[in-house]
């Protein structure tokens, strides 16, 4: 737990607003970096007085919009080919993603439109991936644009609303600390798991 509480240290002192609109960035992409480690202690720290909440929410929907404009981008001069290639091949499963992942991000952006872009940011394991099929069907970008904006908005919200609440609460569960953390890692390591085994079985099948 030591080498965890200095890796924390260490993350919590180079959390800025910079960092986090990179960091949600690269969220926004097809890299496996969940949201949830970044906004909710962002504003942790806005919370200690280190950070504004309001601009870690800004910054982090900024970065957000980026890194979803990449994958739009991307999705929308590569085409469905080489996107389905490239989510087929070693990298794309290095990366989590699979063939399955994006037909099921294409046929929720098929059955809610337009507004999938900004439903779809609410929607765990659709949220990074929405903006594929979005450029696949040559979305309008200010339209793609506007409901990714809002959707990303409202995300990063709820999450450094979450963020301020465990500030307040910090102390009421410091005592169980060890233990929320040890189990936290246990999913995310059986998580990490299950992933890797079901790839491994599509790609068999």
């Amino acid at each position: 737990m030591e080498l965890f509480h200095t890796l924390l240290d260490w993350y919590m002192a180079n959390l800025n607003y910079l960092t986090v609109a990179l960091l949600m960035l690269i969220e926004s992409t097809f890299l496996p970096l969940p949201s949830e480690v970044v906004i909710p202690f962002a504003a942790y720290k806005a919370a200690q007085g280190d950070l504004n909440v309001f601009l870690v929410v800004i910054f982090g929907t900024i970065g957000a919009l980026t890194g979803s404009l990449i994958n739009y981008t991307l999705a929308y001069y590569l085409g469905r080919p080489i996107v389905y290639s490239f989510a087929e091949s070693k990298a794309g499963r290095l990366f989590l993603l699979s063939k399955e992942k994006i037909m099921h991000a294409e046929d929720y952006f098929i059955r809610n439109g337009k507004s999938s872009t900004f439903i779809g940011r609410l929607v765990p394991g659709i949220r990074h991936l929405i903006s594929i099929p979005a450029g696949l069907a040559k979305m309008n970008l200010r339209h793609f644009i506007f409901y990714t904006f809002i959707g990303a908005g409202i995300w990063n919200i709820i999450l450094g609303i979450i963020g301020f609440y465990l500030y307040g609460v910090s102390q009421k569960i410091f005592p169980y600390l060890d233990k929320i953390l040890y189990t936290l890692g246990a999913v995310f390591v059986v998580y990490l798991i299950y992933r890797a085994v079901k790839s491994r079985k599509n790609k068999s099948a």
